[in-house]
């Protein structure tokens, strides 16, 4: 890709305005870490008057012998995508006094983060916490120091796994 911002397919150029609020962006998944993404973020909405992306990233199902089959899989899936974002929704307004915006997109979920964050240039930070399991920090934080982390274009938090709801307060003032 050219380093000419100009040039076509390039991602839309983040400069700092200070008018435009900062805007969150948190993944949810069903691991555990994602109420601590939600805190923190949630926290830092309120503290800076920002904005928070809910992201539901729907992978194409692995069964693909049958057409419908496949398509029956992928409409429910984004059906319940769609409701657990608007059950998060409500909570985070709850807990942030704002209402987030809600995504849900098809594909492999680090290219789906990767396109939303070029599609969007007031997403500032992607927020993402570790896992605490032996399983290691989890898929998303492990690939930060490979292809993943090399094509964003935005810092990424990551929320260590072991905070209290106290540290989370301290940390986000």
């Amino acid at each position: 890709m050219s380093d000419d911002p100009n040039a076509p397919g390039a991602a839309p150029e983040r400069s700092p305005d200070p008018t435009m609020p900062r805007t969150f962006l948190v993944l949810v998944d069903d691991t555990e870490e994602l109420r601590m993404a939600l805190r923190y973020a949630c926290l830092r909405t309120r503290t800076t008057a920002g904005r928070m992306v809910l992201l539901r990233v729907v992978e194409p199902p692995d069964f693909q012998h049958f057409g419908f089959i496949g398509d029956k899989m992928q409409s429910e899936a984004l059906g319940d995508a769609e409701k657990r974002l608007q059950r998060l929704a409500a909570e985070v307004q709850k807990d942030s006094g704002r209402m987030p915006m809600v995504m849900v997109r098809q594909g492999k979920t680090t290219d789906e983060i990767v396109a939303i964050v070029q599609e969007d240039p007031s997403i500032s930070v992607l927020v993402l916490a570790a896992g605490k399991g032996k399983d290691g920090p989890g898929p998303l934080v492990k690939g930060l120091a490979g292809s993943f982390g090399a094509r964003l274009k935005v810092p990424v938090l990551v929320v260590p796994p072991h905070l209290t709801d106290e540290d989370l307060q301290r940390l986000t003032t």
